[in-house]
């Protein structure tokens, strides 16, 4: 990196998440001369990353695990010393309910998110009539798509599949990971391996069959991969207080808002918030403010790590077209309510990591995570946590419903699906509103178009799950990329 030895950058992150805290580190770790200062909007970092424990039950309010096999959180783990808390999920339960005319059927083994490993399973599961089976088989003799345009994954599914599969297995499991409209969702932006499968074995049968004889293991998982995912055993907060840790002391503003940017003298000029109230930001560059002026900081670089409609409001007048293209990422949102019950209040046996519900059901509800079972020490024993996820852009305003209309929602799911009796013992509601960017089709030509308008602005990097990938994985990847391309600049 050319600047990691040589003069002392000052540089600013703008946000509090895992993206800032990541790009944060590494500019650190790659040159621990520069004058760093991160700030961030709210009063507590980690973003949607909270956990919170209470009465023996480790909550995770939004995120609760990640997977392996982008190996970019794994091995931030390992460098701060938290390889000794990673947790696999429960090797007994990595199977996922699907809900059908009001009752929980087990997805077919094998069924990884959209596609068969196994075809027995698919033929005799009760999800699917005997014309959406049949249907489903016919994929093996589709003919696949030779061109690299992209689609949305409810016409993929539908074109290799059939409308069945899409409605009753598809859009219930990728609703629940992305919160997205399938009409609209790309598949290229989000799983793109499933066109490379088409592309490269002309069947997406055929495919999964091929890639089950080099994993057996997972012949008998369904819905996502499970055996990919770990968590932390103290909760994900305690990578957000590792990478604090690690961070200059001092270089932390909480409470400190961005308000605007502005390029001048091959330097960054930072707008902060007026009436921001931090003794390190006396430094500023144009001396005393007054309660109603903006705070100004004066950097050689600015990193935002912040949703794409911020990112636009502060660019707005530095280039009115990154401006455009960021504010054309849409957002959905979630609410998240967990809640402890004793485990005999729980008439079914919870023998799998969660359920989803298709939109066709028209249950207010997107899924429900079995949380305790998927990580047994998350509840006291003899009790069980359950995390249930409402509106995503099925239903938008459920994101904001305030708790007490939300819970007879919940409550009224719980005891239809699983036979929840009484009162629960715990209850933790997280709102969420425009958290989850929506990759829409055409994703990835934005993405590139952000990033030709970025190269024109020396000094200044983006981050977040706006651009590349929504968990925390690709989060920490990307940040460490856009750290290391301002370093390089």
């Amino acid at each position: 990196m050319s600047h990691s030895q040589g003069k002392e950058l000052s540089i600013a992150v703008v946000g509090g998440g895992i993206s800032a805290l990541a790009a944060a580190h590494r500019l650190v770790e790659l040159a621990p001369r520069c004058r760093l200062k991160v700030f961030e909007a709210a009063g507590r970092l980690g973003g949607v990353i909270s956990t919170v424990h209470r009465d023996g039950y480790q909550i995770e309010q939004s995120a609760d695990n990640f997977i392996t096999t982008v190996p970019h959180a794994v091995k931030l783990c390992q460098q701060l010393g938290l390889e000794h808390q990673l947790v696999e999920t429960n090797p007994s339960c990595r199977r996922t309910f699907v809900v059908r005319q009001g009752r929980l059927h087990k997805l077919p083994d094998g069924f990884l998110m959209m596609a068969p490993t196994r075809l027995w399973p698919l033929a005799i599961t009760p999800i699917l009539s005997p014309l959406g089976k049949l249907r489903a088989a016919l994929e093996y003799f589709v003919p696949p798509r030779r061109d690299d345009g992209d689609e949305s994954m409810a016409a993929f599914v539908r074109r290799r599949l059939g409308g069945e599969v899409f409605q009753r297995l598809v859009e219930p499991l990728v609703s629940a990971v992305y919160a997205a409209d399938m009409e609209k969702l790309s598949v290229l932006a989000t799983l793109p391996r499933f066109r490379e499968m088409e592309c490269r074995y002309g069947s997406l049968i055929r495919a999964m069959r091929a890639q089950r004889r080099l994993h057996p293991q997972t012949k008998h998982e369904s819905g996502a991969r499970y055996s990919m995912f770990v968590t932390l055993r103290e909760g994900l907060s305690s990578l957000v207080d590792a990478l604090a840790a690690r961070l200059p002391l001092g270089s932390v503003f909480l409470n400190a808002q961005v308000v605007g940017l502005q390029r001048a003298d091959n330097s960054w000029i930072v707008e902060l918030a007026p009436g921001t109230q931090n003794t390190a930001l006396a430094e500023s560059d144009c001396g005393p403010q007054s309660s109603t002026t903006p705070l100004v900081q004066r950097f050689d670089a600015v990193l935002l790590a912040v949703p794409s409609y911020v990112a636009a409001r502060l660019v707005a007048a530095v280039d009115a077209e990154l401006s455009a293209a960021l504010a054309r990422i849409e957002y959905s949102g979630t609410a998240v309510v967990s809640l402890g019950f004793m485990r005999e209040q729980i008439e079914h046996p919870l023998d799998g990591m969660g359920a989803v519900t298709p939109a066709v059901e028209r249950s207010p509800i997107l899924a429900i995570s079995f949380s305790s079972q998927k990580y047994p020490h998350r509840a006291p024993p003899g009790h069980v946590l359950l995390r249930v996820f409402l509106g995503g852009a099925r239903r938008p305003e459920l994101a904001q419903m305030p708790a007490e209309e939300l819970l007879p929602l919940v409550l009224g799911e719980l005891r239809r699906l699983l036979g929840a009796r009484g009162a629960p013992q715990l209850i933790d509601v997280a709102h969420w509103p425009n958290t989850m960017p929506q990759y829409h089709v055409g994703h990835k030509q934005l993405v590139a178009s952000i990033q030709s308008r970025l190269a024109n602005l020396p000094g200044l990097a983006l981050a977040g799950n706006a651009y590349c990938g929504v968990g925390i994985p690709d989060c920490i990847g990307g940040a460490r990329r856009a750290a290391e391309s301002l370093l390089a600049s």
